[in-house]
């Protein structure tokens, strides 16, 4: 499955892949507000690719955006209905990921059943939490000390998007 936007081709993930993931999954900027801490091989990324490659097999939901033939970061849902998204910081502020998702939220909503699409965010993640919100999602709750990455604490704040209504 691959899905286009204008600049972008968001498609399941390949073994080539790897060097690419791995520059985005070990730059500590890029990492800063995950849930882990950044890669510190490309051993430890070809883990995360393996799982990619293994969860696209059937319906996949979750995509590397490739731009100018590079992979420049991921996107989609991952676990249960909850989606996610990491982007290189060199493309960061292009309106990217909101190009990405806008493509990508229509094709979950198609090819699942689910009543909602839900997000998970640091507060402090002023991009992120903007970006769900600019894509319809609102806030449900939020919660202390949810991740804990080389010692330091993080809060999340939860994000909800229901399914669109059908046209009447």
């Amino acid at each position: 499955m691959t899905l286009r936007t204008k600049r972008l081709i968001l498609r399941v993930a390949r073994q080539y892949d790897l060097i690419d993931l791995h520059t985005v999954f070990s730059d500590t900027r890029a990492m800063a507000r995950w849930s882990t801490a950044p890669h510190d091989s490309p051993a430890q990324t070809q883990q995360h690719l393996d799982r990619l490659i293994a969860s696209s097999k059937e319906n996949p939901t979750y995509f590397v955006i490739e731009m100018d033939e590079r992979v420049i970061g991921t996107a989609g849902m991952h676990v249960a209905d909850e989606v996610g998204f990491l982007l290189h910081p060199d493309y960061w502020r292009q309106g990217i990921m909101t190009e990405a998702m806008q493509a990508i939220i229509p094709y979950l909503f198609e090819v699942t059943a689910h009543s909602q699409l839900t997000a998970d965010a640091d507060p402090k993640n002023v991009a992120s939490v903007s970006l769900l919100t600019s894509l319809g999602f609102h806030e449900t709750h939020s919660a202390k000390n949810t991740f804990c990455i080389n010692g330091i604490w993080s809060d999340s704040v939860y994000f909800a998007l229901p399914r669109p209504n059908p046209s009447r």
